[in-house]
């Protein structure tokens, strides 16, 4: 029961703090799950992001039930998941009843460009950190500029990318150990 008690308290950290939707909380993931608590390596974390976006529902939430279902199976992941939105659950519900009266206050619109910001600087050092474990060869390099400028001037679904990467991660793998 402690350890339910711990992924629930451990992904209610994330969802209190995960402003931005799913890839603000990457940098969170990375800190709580696999520098304090050691539940996922880094690799395993990235899997389940990438799994978890291209899921229907929401990245947190999906990404809060693998890493919950790895630890203690189904009801790791209830209580992953049920940690994970707890604090959402909650401070929505506090902000429906004020948004509406202060949303047009000059300085209230001030703190949420502020907060978009930051979220942009902490997605961007999240990527940073996870591409150096991701990009480590010339083929994952050129995965990763093609799905990227795709991203970038198209609009593709994620879901596509995520495939695509996966088809030609496999393809060139073989092709690499044919040529060998």
């Amino acid at each position: 029961m402690k350890e339910l008690w711990n992924l629930f308290i451990a992904f209610a950290k994330i969802g209190v703090m995960t402003f931005g939707g799913g890839a603000a909380m990457l940098p969170m993931l990375q800190r709580e799950i696999m520098d304090k608590h050691h539940w996922a390596t880094e690799e395993e974390l990235m899997d389940y992001y990438a799994i978890g976006q291209c899921t229907p529902g929401i990245i947190a939430v999906n990404t809060a039930t693998f890493i919950g279902q790895k630890r203690k199976g189904t009801w790791g992941g209830i209580f992953a998941t049920l940690g994970i939105i707890f604090p959402s659950l909650v401070i929505i519900i506090i902000l429906a009843g004020i948004i509406t009266n202060v949303s047009d206050l000059t300085w209230v619109q001030n703190a949420f460009a502020g907060i978009r910001v930051c979220v942009v600087v902490q997605i961007f050092n999240a990527v940073v950190k996870l591409s150096k474990k991701s990009i480590v060869d010339k083929k994952t390099l050129i995965i990763f500029i093609v799905v990227f400028l795709c991203s970038v001037f198209t609009e593709i679904s994620p879901v596509w990318f995520v495939l695509t990467a996966a088809a030609a991660g496999i393809l060139l793998k073989q092709w690499e150990v044919r040529k060998a």
